[in-house]
């Protein structure tokens, strides 16, 4: 079943744009509102720009800016944020205006060009703006200025830009977001436009008459009048209608495919044989179930009668296919998406041949160390598909990773992910929010909140712990903790003193990773991987030395230096045993 995010946004559009007196128009914008589910997940966008005109290839700078804006942006994943996407292709946009600006002789030539975005999604306006085009809001009758021109002021009659695309390599562009209402109409300018007319013309032009394309000549033709000698450009965007279903609403879309029945071996469901249950709680139940089309075997996935009419509950459940359906990576079950018809609600995956990641540490309590490692290392690739596709997993634990009997570790859960591009959706429901398992989740999540990948890492490295010493690294601590004065008492227990070959700057590694405070830990995965299998010499210091005086400090500071070169040594010796 394919997540169809049904959007009743309704806008309005309209946009001009003349040469005036100049001899070429140099000005470009465009306008965007795609159809279905993609005006849901990634909104529609009104771009407008101006090619400086001290520069070579302005007008082309600004074309360029306008068109790949709006052919990238919602080529990106659906899942990511607005700013994430709006920013990534921007960047890469500024980055090929600049190259070729320095095809040029003349550093003072090239493409450069203003830039102005509006994009709305759901029950928000999200603005990506730099130079000195606008965005203005009008409500109730009240003209506001959302976005600042970026000018330096050279002397009382001559200024300059002092931000623009292409104009470095480094883009500063200024984001801001704004709840709308239905009626809200945004207007988009060049200068030519707007240093023409006075605000209050602005706003009385803009809302003269409810034909917007007879607005926008309106004011092209007034700033023309009042002496532009400058490309003349506007764009007016009304908000018609906003998202505003009824939680009964939301509820009837979401259960359109009612609950498999109680299912067994022997049954048939839309040409799946069921062959056997793998596994079953109080949330879903998993079956091996075979296609009789071409004998294809695939497991497939139930929501639980628990939960029949919980609307966040089927919110989640749906999204969990969808979401697997967009994360590629060896590491993590693949969703299989079938254009068959359903009758029930349900999905289906590959089948992982193995043991989960629990029952394979039981089985070998004194792991090879490159075999261990191996495998965490596959671990945190997965979690990194997660992570591209800007999905936080929040649940990571050795029940949801199966190890395949040539040692190859896969994630096979997605029923606690968090995705912020779905976040941003609005919906009149409260969503359901899964808290992860006491012993692998970050202990602050439980508190309310939201430490992003700083919370998969706390549970990467919490199994990484396990997999090393077969025992966790609080102990029993976190499962009766609750308040942040509890949370604040606890206590790493150093791996080696469960397991005495580890070597201290893996142990200081993983106390980093698992530190109570996430502002403590690491800031990526990479980093974390990297003092798992490479000596930090920042970690080379014994416990002891951190309670001493400076002086003895500074002495095994030094001695790190050489305890460095020995690492590298033990490193080599460690991996091979």
């Amino acid at each position: 079943m394919e997540m169809h995010l049904a959007s009743d946004l309704r806008l309005s559009a309209a946009e001009q744009s003349v040469r005036g007196r100049k001899a070429r128009n140099e000005d470009c914008l465009g306008f965007y509102q795609p159809d279905g589910n993609l005006l849901t997940t990634k909104g529609a966008c009104a771009v407008i720009a101006d090619g400086v005109s001290t520069a070579e290839a302005g007008a082309e700078a600004a074309q360029y800016a306008v068109q790949e804006f709006i052919n990238d942006y919602f080529d990106t994943p659906d899942i990511w944020t607005v700013k994430t996407s709006a920013q990534k292709v921007l960047t890469a946009i500024n980055r090929l205006l600049y190259a070729r600006s320095h095809e040029y002789l003349s550093t003072s030539r090239g493409h450069v060009c203003t830039l102005s975005v509006l994009v709305i999604k759901s029950r928000t306006a999200h603005l990506f703006h730099i130079g000195d085009s606008r965005i203005y809001l009008i409500r109730n009758n009240n003209l506001e200025l959302l976005t600042d021109d970026h000018i330096t002021q050279l002397s009382e009659s001559n200024s300059c830009l002092s931000r623009a695309m292409g104009m470095d390599t480094h883009l500063e562009i200024d984001y801001r977001r704004v709840d709308i209402e239905e009626g809200d109409l945004f207007l988009l300018t060049t200068d030519g436009v707007h240093d023409y007319l006075e605000p209050s013309q602005l706003k009385q032009l803009a809302l003269a008459d409810d034909d917007l394309q007879a607005a926008c000549q309106r004011l092209t033709d007034a700033a023309y009048r009042a002496g532009s000698g400058d490309n003349l450009s506007c764009q007016l965007v009304r908000v018609d209608q906003l998202t505003d279903h009824s939680l009964e609403e939301v509820t009837d879309r979401l259960t359109e495919l009612p609950f498999p029945p109680e299912l067994e071996p022997g049954l048939k469901i839309d040409g799946y044989l069921i062959e056997q249950e793998l596994y079953a709680s109080n949330r879903s139940q998993l079956y091996r179930v075979r296609d009789l089309a071409d004998d294809s075997v695939w497991v497939m996935k139930t929501p639980s009668h628990n939960f029949s009419d919980d609307a966040a509950y089927i919110e989640r459940f749906i999204m969990e296919e969808w979401v697997g359906s967009r994360i590629d990576s060896p590491h993590v079950v693949k969703v299989h998406s079938s254009n068959r018809a359903k009758t029930f609600l349900y999905y289906l995956m590959e089948e992982v041949e193995g043991v989960t990641l629990e029952q394979w540490i039981a089985e070998n309590p004194h792991p090879k160390p490159a075999q261990a490692i191996e495998l965490v290392k596959q671990i945190a690739t997965g979690l990194k598909a997660f992570h591209q596709r800007e999905t936080l997993h929040q649940d990571l634990k050795p029940s949801n990773i199966i190890i395949t009997p040539d040692n190859r570790a896969k994630i096979v859960d997605f029923g606690s992910v968090y995705v912020a591009g779905i976040n941003e959706i609005f919906v009149p429901l409260t969503r359901d929010r899964i808290l992860g398992t006491m012993n692998y989740s970050d202990p602050v999540f439980r508190l309310g909140q939201n430490t992003g990948i700083k919370g998969d890492l706390f549970s990467l490295a919490a199994i990484t712990y396990e997999i090393f010493t077969q025992h966790l690294p609080y102990g029993d601590g976190l499962e009766n903790c609750e308040k942040p004065q509890q949370l604040s008492r606890l206590n790493y227990i150093p791996a080696d003193r469960h397991n005495p070959i580890i070597p201290i700057w893996f142990d200081r590694a993983l106390a980093k990773a698992l530190a109570i405070d996430p502002t403590k830990r690491y800031d990526s995965l990479d980093h974390f991987m990297q003092d798992l299998t490479e000596p930090n010499p920042d970690f080379l210091t014994p416990r002891e030395a951190e309670q001493k005086n400076p002086n003895a400090l500074l002495f095994w500071q030094l001695m790190s230096l050489v305890w460095f070169m020995i690492a590298l040594f033990t490193l080599i010796a460690f991996w091979l045993k």
